[in-house]
């Protein structure tokens, strides 16, 4: 993808994560029998001149070897038994991952913004590693632009960013000293080997989990025996706290934001990140205390504008579980849904409602619920998990997500990454708004529904105003 910045020696050879699913990426792969709950990443690039062609095509050579999993596509295994397992491609073609397309010379952001939205839009070919790259020319100034389209399960937005942040570039020049990894041998199974692979090892384990399931029992039992009211107020607190961060929110949907489609639209704006963090402490909150609020200011706005704003919609937000011991890339977040306010005018007062709202759905004993019952989801005939899962994502109305981006300045094939949007999946949402930091500027990327946001210039406008309000706090 990018140009590598650290050495072989720090990267410790060619990076692999498990080739397993884990329940979480299974849910999104499968659900996808229902086209409105696509899970696709698209990262938007804008760079400062065209990078050359040849350097960009060597750099994803040498990217799918380092990171094996570029090259290797989703087996199923038969009647869903087991999860996905990720398996080499053995018909693996650079050439059609990795592609140019030009826009009519002049082209400007919405130009290139609509374009990407189109490239968002097609699904990913199911029977290939689930990812592609598009350089885009024709951008005025002499700009270009480089559009990457992921799979979520391939990686969620922090895996996205480690595995990026391995082929950065610091400096435009071209680097010649990039170690060479062999290509392994495509020795992918069948659908046949791996549903048998699984029944034989479900087999193996059916003494050790009846087992295992017989001494959590006796251990449970033994508790309740020697210490029974440490061991019933622990439990009712464990299903309580499970409970809480599982159930949604008990508050309706917006109106105003019913609508639902397969189309999409982007937005990308620009926000000065010490201004918001600034902003933010003046009111005793965070960077993302700050976002939410003006985000919240924004579609308060919006909905103003129709005359009648909701007490609050609901919202969505994943939280990052990943901690040192998880392999690069990969799925590691917990999913959290809460009713977030619409009716408070003060910013200030905002921020701080928001950062208390936050803390307590984020300091729940069970912290990630989803990851609880994925499990089971993932087992679920795919059509029924499909309906299970967008009853649960068409309910909210927004979903935001804010990822540590670039702190310095970065490139790719002699070209300058000047600002980079990521644009987060949208599996049922009205609008899916997601934050990275890139070189002390906050890059909002906006991927909206525009049969639930019908007026999208007006609500670009009104976010604009949301951040304009939370910022003026921090002056």
């Amino acid at each position: 993808m990018r140009e590598r910045e650290t050495t072989v020696e720090q990267q410790g050879g060619p990076v692999g994560v498990p080739s397993e699913m884990n329940a979480l990426e299974a849910m999104m792969w499968r659900a996808e029998v229902d086209p409105r709950l696509r899970s696709t990443v698209t990262i938007v690039d804008v760079l400062d001149s065209v990078p050359d062609w040849d350097r960009l095509v060597d750099a994803h050579e040498w990217a799918t070897h380092l990171i094996p999993r570029l090259r290797e596509r989703v087996l199923e295994p038969y009647w869903g038994w087991g999860p996905p397992e990720w398996v080499p491609d053995p018909h693996f073609a650079l050439g059609f991952h990795v592609r140019r397309q030009h826009l009519p010379e002049g082209a400007g952001m919405r130009e290139l913004l609509d374009h990407a939205a189109l490239l968002a839009m097609s699904p990913v070919d199911r029977e290939r590693a689930p990812w592609e790259a598009v350089l885009v020319t024709g951008l005025d100034g002499g700009r270009a632009a480089y559009v990457l389209k992921v799979h979520h399960s391939l990686a969620d937005g922090v895996g996205l960013m480690q595995i990026l942040g391995l082929l950065h570039s610091p400096v435009r020049e071209h680097v010649a000293d990039k170690p060479d990894y062999p290509v392994l041998p495509p020795e992918a199974p069948s659908r046949l080997g791996l549903t048998t692979r699984r029944l034989g090892g479900l087999v193996r384990a059916l003494p050790s989990t009846a087992l295992g399931a017989a001494m959590s029992g006796a251990g449970l039992a033994g508790r309740l025996v020697t210490r029974p009211v440490s061991t019933v107020t622990d439990t009712a607190a464990f299903v309580a706290s499970a409970a809480r961060a599982a159930i949604p929110p008990a508050v309706r949907g917006s109106e105003l934001l019913r609508g639902r489609s397969l189309n999409r639209r982007f937005e990308a704006l620009d926000v000065d990140f010490a201004a918001l963090r600034a902003a933010g402490r003046a009111a005793g909150g965070s960077v993302n205390d700050a976002y939410l609020a003006a985000v919240l200011g924004g579609l308060a706005r919006y909905h103003r504008r129709s005359g009648e704003v909701p007490a609050s919609v609901p919202l969505g937000m994943p939280v990052n579980t990943r901690d040192d011991a998880d392999p690069l890339g990969g799925n590691h977040w917990a999913g959290k849904r809460f009713a977030a306010p619409l009716d408070e005018l003060d910013p200030a007062a905002r921020i701080r409602e928001i950062r208390a709202i936050v803390q307590a759905v984020t300091g729940e004993r069970v912290n990630d619920a989803l990851g609880l019952i994925a499990p089971v989801l993932a087992s679920l005939p795919a059509p029924l998990l499909a309906q299970v899962q967008g009853g649960a994502t068409m309910a909210i109305d927004v979903q935001v997500s804010n990822v540590p981006g670039m702190r310095g300045p970065v490139y790719l094939a002699g070209a300058e990454i000047v600002r980079s949007y990521p644009f987060a999946p949208l599996p049922g949402a009205a609008a899916m708004i997601a934050l990275t930091s890139h070189a002390g500027t906050c890059c909002v990327a906006v991927n909206l529904d525009p049969a639930a946001i019908t007026d999208p210039d007006s609500f670009r406008t009104d976010l604009e105003a949301g951040f304009a309000e939370v910022l003026a706090l921090g002056e």
